[in-house]
């Protein structure tokens, strides 16, 4: 049984909390938060629905970091006791595909496609609480997952024949088998770009742990200073300030010196220790759900990151013929330019968001490939080749390497330096 503190030892423990237990008690509670928030927005502004998929039409930008190469399905999934959900998967071949599904703290719980079920990657899966006992239709091979409700991202490269892509994006189904007891999520404010909540946060910071647990060892030591900090900010206006006082002294700080420096850098690219997944890595998970939730994981997708270009500059990105993207990606590579604040795509009068294999990008005549960001295109440069900018305006680079070469996933391989021009 649990033990129950008296409220004397959990005064002492409030008491006891240093400005660093508040700060990483923030920053870990930060990221539920922001899961919370995305949940809250897709029942209330985008009219999502208990295991419903909503198929997104092609080329939505209107959130942070989009994927520009794919078809998008989405969906949240319930499941309980007595209540599976059936998913049902197209055959899909020479394109790529992935059903992905999280859990509450942005953590991938796994892919389904052809790499991680190579003996069934399509036709019916019964989606299943683990340890539960439902009736599974026949036909249906069981998959468990560890929590009772889940996100899903469903990808689907567009290639050449975006008609095909989203014929097969619609044959994504997901058919529950009953109707699983779903508790109602926790609220919690609608906050935007920068505006981080503050001491608020840790009002019911136990009922945010509680409703959705942590599958990562190693976060009971996080837990316990998230719930000290709540009872200091519940313990009066004193205990309250306190706690925001740090909070925007060094817990909003870091979140934002973390999302510059996710990890490795190199050639002013950032490829991260860690995402999708990330085992004790609270601060990077926090820093990822911000600037990009639903990031899946390095078995999927290598994303490198450059921060703080200037918008009214012109750089070159050239590859050696010996080092295209292409041959660094199985499936697809693409970079998208996002603004530095809301991570969103720059509008331009060419609506063009993204350079890919499907740009019509040409190779110089040594066999390299120079892509070009500015304001401006260079005449030396094919016009196909270029990525518009916003003179006044900071952005950010995102590269995407899906089916990652082994050089890529190891971290040998960057890609080369921005040259200003």
């Amino acid at each position: 049984m649990k033990k129950i503190l008296s409220p004397s030892v959990e005064e002492s423990k409030s008491s006891a909390l240093t400005d660093q237990d508040i700060t990483d008690a923030y920053v870990y509670l930060l990221g539920r938060e922001l899961v919370l928030k995305q949940q809250r927005l897709d029942f209330e502004k985008e009219g999502f629905k208990w295991n419903q998929i909503i198929h997104r039409e092609l080329g939505g930008v209107a959130w942070a970091n989009p994927n520009l190469d794919v078809a998008y399905s989405e969906a949240w999934v319930a499941v309980d006791e007595n209540t599976c959900v059936v998913l049902e998967i197209p055959e899909i071949k020479g394109r790529y595909y992935t059903w992905q599904m999280l859990n509450g703290w942005g953590e991938t719980l796994l892919n389904i496609n052809e790499r991680t079920f190579p003996d069934h990657p399509f036709g019916k899966f019964a989606l299943c609480l683990k340890g539960s006992n439902p009736e599974i239709p026949q036909g249906c091979l069981r998959v468990d997952l560890p929590t009772k409700t889940s996100r899903v991202l469903c990808r689907v490269e567009l290639g050449n024949d975006t008609k095909e892509a989203v014929r097969l994006q619609h044959l994504f189904k997901l058919t529950p088998q009953g109707e699983p007891k779903v508790e109602k999520p926790l609220s919690v404010p609608l906050f935007e770009g920068t505006n981080l909540p503050g001491a608020e946060i840790f009002q019911n910071a136990s009922g945010k742990i509680q409703s959705e647990p942590d599958i990562n060892e190693g976060m009971n030591a996080l837990q316990e200073k998230t719930k000290a900090a709540e009872a200091l900010v519940n313990s009066g206006a004193e205990g309250k300030a306190r706690v925001d006082n740090v909070v925007k002294k060094t817990g909003i700080p870091k979140v934002f010196e973390t999302i510059h420096n996710l990890g490795v850098a190199r050639n002013r690219w950032t490829r991260p220790k860690s995402i999708g997944n990330y085992k004790d890595d609270y601060v990077v998970r926090t820093a990822v759900n911000y600037g990009g939730i639903w990031a899946n994981n390095m078995g999927e997708v290598t994303y490198f990151t450059m921060a703080g270009n200037d918008g009214g500059s012109t750089y070159t990105l050239t590859f050696p013929k010996d080092a295209l993207p292409a041959g660094k990606a199985s499936y697809f590579w693409s970079i998208i330019a996002v603004d530095a604040e809301k991570f969103q795509v720059l509008p331009n009068p060419l609506n063009r968001f993204l350079l890919n294999k499907q740009s019509g990008l040409k190779n110089n005549p040594d066999g390299s490939l120079t892509l070009v960001f500015g304001p401006k295109p260079l005449t030396e440069y094919p016009e196909s080749n270029w990525l518009p900018t916003i003179e006044g305006q900071k952005y950010n680079l995102t590269f995407r390497m899906y089916g990652p070469a082994k050089e890529v996933t190891d971290g040998t391989y960057f890609p080369p330096a921005l040259v200003k021009k």
